[in-house]
């Protein structure tokens, strides 16, 4: 049997996300992408300048990956949230974001 397996890494060359599935790892580096995008942007303005380099990349992260929900929300328009994730990606590629940004939100 013959199976292909997908690394995604970030720009440092860290491994973020390991899957079969082809199109969760096209989906995890264009979250990445953005991410990155996002982080330069917050950097640039001096948004939460205090913020630790590991939680801006979990907040971009998870603001990427969830983009659009955080669009409709800017739109004015109620958040569909999605309860169920998907079976593609594992635990361990889910990271806990829960804790982080509740002391987001405390900070801010």
């Amino acid at each position: 049997m013959i199976e292909i397996e997908y690394v995604v890494r970030d720009q440092k060359g860290a491994e973020r996300l390991r899957t079969t599935d082809k199109k969760a790892a096209d989906a995890y580096d264009k979250a990445l992408e953005s991410a990155e995008r996002l982080a330069e942007l917050l950097r640039h303005d001096k948004i939460l300048p205090d913020l630790p380099e590991a939680d801006l990349e979990e907040l971009t992260i998870y603001l990427a990956r969830n983009a659009k929900t955080v669009e409709r929300i800017l739109k004015g328009k109620s958040a569909e949230i999605d309860t169920e994730k998907s079976d593609s990606t594992t635990a361990a590629e889910e990271p806990d974001t829960t804790s982080k940004v509740a002391s987001l939100r405390a900070a801010g």
